[in-house]
């Protein structure tokens, strides 16, 4: 099988639409929770990096770098276990290429990546602008033809969740630089000037144009924006409960020196806070860097615990939440379905309610 049809296997399975007959008390859920979508930029919803000034196609290949999988045979060859493409590892012997050779710009034209050649130019072609090159939402690739700069895929999570009369807001997280050009562009989406998606200036959501930041320390982290200062040196809590007040959307420049003084590991990663004795929001985190592995992954997620004093917290393994409140991008799906982001967001709000009779149970 091809990796362009292993791709298209895994990824295009249809849900079952089931029985339309629903009992009656189906009909009575209880009350959606107030939802805190977390959003990294460069991966997930932006194909490119600003940082590193990599257009659309040395990105994507960045990418399929970190979702091919392979291993090294007894005399130290290189060897890929399959075809497919997968954002987790397949086995438990499995070695992305990524780490074994570091994220290459050009990993489809290398001897070993060109077989994902088909999966990468497909890609591209679906991220392809569609009509007259527009100055805010159109990024000129490499090879001079324009592209999609933010996906349509978080524009549609966006109208969508409006129309289902969800209460959300969306917080942009971010290492790099990209974050004040991110916020003036969506800005101006909601005023009416994205080409295909004029509808958004119908709904009545702010964008904070002041970028804010994030900065850690072992013992302390300081949330700045604007007049704002909030820091977790006395209540670990003051800055979820930030987040989970703040309206619209709005974004936050995290700590890259801290996580590589903390060698790209969890402990140094982007802060994050959920709260299971919170019943009016769900914060869920959605970064292509989320891993498995500790040792190699971006979220330092904490679960905020009571205490007569105030709020302390335990540091919470991704395996323990991965896909309840963190989500590893598949940034293939984000170009390719337009309807990815809700997915995600619709699969951790599900999964959420399980994990939270797991913790009543314990």
């Amino acid at each position: 099988m091809s990796s362009m049809n292993c791709y298209m296997s895994q990824n295009c399975e249809k849900e079952d639409s089931g029985n339309d007959s629903q009992p009656i008390y189906q009909v009575l859920q209880p009350k959606q929770r107030k939802l805190v979508l977390h959003l990294d930029l460069n991966n997930t919803i932006l194909v490119s990096d600003a940082v590193t000034g990599q257009g659309p196609t040395a990105a994507l290949n960045s990418y399929l770098s970190t979702v091919t999988w392979g291993k090294l045979s007894d005399t130290g060859e290189w060897q890929w276990l399959n075809d497919c493409l997968s954002v987790t590892p397949p086995s438990k012997d499995a070695i992305n290429y990524y780490t074994k050779f570091g994220r290459s710009t050009d990993f489809v034209d290398t001897e070993l990546g060109r077989r994902f050649k088909e999966v990468h130019n497909h890609h591209m072609k679906l991220l392809e602008w569609k009509g007259e090159h527009d100055k805010v939402f159109t990024q000129v690739g490499e090879d001079r033809k324009a592209y999609n700069w933010i996906l349509p895929s978080f524009f549609y999570l966006i109208e969508k969740l409006h129309q289902q009369g969800r209460q959300f807001t969306i917080i942009l997280r971010t290492f790099g630089t990209d974050l004040p050009l991110v916020l003036q562009a969506v800005h101006s989406a909601f005023t009416g000037k994205h080409p295909h998606f004029p509808q958004l200036q119908n709904i009545p959501m702010t964008v904070d144009l002041t970028p804010g930041k994030i900065r850690c320390s072992k013992r302390v982290s300081v949330l700045t924006r604007g007049s704002d200062r909030i820091s977790t040196k006395a209540n670990e809590g003051v800055i979820y409960d930030y987040f989970s007040t703040m309206t619209g959307i709005g974004g936050f420049q995290d700590h890259f020196e801290w996580w590589a003084r903390n060698s790209f590991t969890g402990v140094g990663g982007k802060p994050f806070w959920i709260n299971p004795s919170d019943c009016d929001a769900q914060h869920i985190i959605i970064d292509d860097n989320i891993r498995l592995n500790e040792e190699d992954t971006i979220v330092n997620c904490r679960m905020l615990l009571s205490k007569e004093n105030g709020q302390e917290y335990r540091a919470v393994p991704t395996s323990e939440v991965y896909d309840v409140c963190l989500v590893q991008t598949d940034l293939l799906r984000a170009i390719a379905e337009e309807g990815y982001f809700l997915d995600c967001v619709r699969k951790c709000e599900e999964n959420y309610e399980h994990y939270l009779s797991t913790l009543q149970d314990e």
